[in-house]
This record gives C-alpha cells, structure tokens and sequence, in this order.
C-alpha cells in the first residue's frame, strides 16, 4: 500500500501516547467570512476535510469559537465515526460577538461548559488535546487550567496545551498542569515565538505554528521562498511549510484551507527536502 502525502512527513507523539503525522490541517476557515457561521459551501467543507482525511491526515486542529461551532460541527459531519488514529485538537477560551471579534473568557465554569459543548459537537466521550485558546488576564491562570484538569481527571480530557504564550507563561502552566503543547503564531516572515520554539524543542513539547504560511508575504515573485521554490519545482507555500518541518522535530503546522486543491498543494511540503543552503537562506529572511 502506498503512503498517503500526508504520510511522508515524520510523526510526533503528542503527550507520549499519541502518534500524528506532523503535517495537520487547521479547520478554522470551513467557517463563514470573519470565522462567522456557516461556510457558503457546506458540500465543499465537507469535501476539504475528507479529502485531508484521505491523503493522511491524522492531526485536526479546531476550536469551539471557529462558528462558533460550525468548525466542530462539520469535522464531525465529515468524519465521524473517526478513522482510528485520528486526533482532534480543539480550543476553549475565546468568545465570539460578531465576525472578526474575539473576547477572552477564561472562567472555570465557561471553560467547562465549552469543553462538554465541544464533546457533543465533536460526538466523542473525550477531547484528546484542549488548548486554552487565551490567557484571560481577569481570570488566575490555575483557575483556567484548572477547569480543564478537572475535565481530565474525569476522563473527559486527554490532554491540556497552550496558545499565544510566552516562555514564563508556558513554564507558569507546566506548574499547574501537564502540557503537551503550545500553539503560537510562527511562521517564515514573523518569528517573535522564537524563544517559544526554542523551549518547546528542549522540553519535547509539541509546538503548533498557527497562520504558518502567510501567504501574502511569501507570493511575491522576487522573495527567496519563489527562487528556492522554482529551483525546487514546489510552490512558495510548500516551501514555507517544509521550512517549518525541518525548523524543529517538534513543530506541527497546520495548514488551514477550504479548497481541496489548497489541501493538496499543501500536503505537498512533505515530500520537500531543503538543503543546509535553502534553510540558510530561508532563515536570513527574518
């Protein structure tokens, strides 16, 4: 049996005990524009998670604010009853007052009644990776985290990650509660996580790239990324994406798309190999 796409990249065991392919598919955009209701295409939302499915794909990251709901709503539609080995990541903490608006809500009981929400969307008996989405500065860290530690020591919960924290936010966390990742936003033209990065690679602590291609940054035909491209027979995105899975054994990017023909492009960087020189060159871009 041939490897899916999918399947070339190298796996990563999230929390010692779950094995992903580390080339994932972020599903915040199966949503309407703003990450607001319903996509205009529910057929094509369900084709694009299908399809990654299909072409290896073992690691789907979402959240409850994506919708809110809908996200969640459609992986289930597509997928369920999940292919054995597929982990689905999911986040609590953001609210949502309109399109493009993001409050941060970090109490316990709101936390929780997100974490049993996002059970019935996802129709499952435990989320295998909660990722407190944000840090409310209202709320003490221990009593967010603790919400979800709760949840775990009910079995509702695998295990507890992180997003868009420092380096002592991180280690503040890891007082409080086992965690198993941190997804910051981290890509070839922003690399303020850095340190992050850094930490999570010394400590073996998955580390989720969000927005990892930027891709209006990366399409300009002088930029680096289109020569090593061209001379690599790849697209700028695929570069992008290879340079994070060569960046650190740890890091899972997660490439969010509604076209099928994105998902496939996408998954593409897998196959890509860059030399020392590439890297190199790719690196002094920051």
């Amino acid at each position: 049996m041939s490897m899916t796409t999918a399947q070339i990249s190298d796996t990563f065991t999230i929390g010692g005990d779950l094995p992903v392919h580390r080339l994932g598919y972020g599903a915040m955009q199966l949503t309407g524009p703003g990450v607001w209701g319903e996509p205009a295409d529910r057929p094509g939302a369900l084709a694009v998670v299908r399809a990654a499915i299909e072409q290896g794909v073992d690691f789907i990251d979402t959240a409850d604010s994506y919708g809110p709901q809908v996200s969640e709503q459609i992986i289930a539609e597509a997928a369920y009853p999940y292919p054995d080995g597929l982990v689905i990541a999911t986040k609590a903490g953001l609210t949502r007052t309109g399109p493009g608006e993001w409050p941060v809500c970090g109490r316990p009981e709101y936390l929780t009644q997100q974490v049993e929400l996002s059970l019935r969307n996802l129709k499952v008996d435990r989320i295998d990776l909660i990722q407190l989405h944000r840090i409310d500065p209202q709320v003490p860290l221990a009593d967010q985290l603790g919400a979800f530690k709760e949840l775990q020591d009910q079995g509702k919960v695998r295990h507890i990650g992180v997003s868009e924290v420092s380096v002592a936010e991180l280690q503040a966390a890891r007082e409080i509660v086992d965690v198993v990742s941190v997804q910051n936003l981290y890509n070839l033209t922003n690399r303020q996580s850095q340190d992050v990065l850094d930490y999570a690679t010394a400590e073996g602590i998955a580390f989720i790239p969000w927005f990892p291609i930027a891709t209006g940054d990366l399409a300009a035909p002088d930029s680096p990324v289109a020569d090593i491209a061209r001379e690599l027979d790849a697209t700028p995105s695929q570069v992008a994406l290879a340079w994070l899975l060569q960046k650190s054994p740890v890091v899972l990017p997660i490439p969010g798309t509604k076209s099928v023909d994105h998902l496939t492009e996408n998954l593409g960087a897998a196959r890509l190999t860059l030399s020392d020189e590439d890297m190199a060159r790719l690196d002094a871009l920051a």
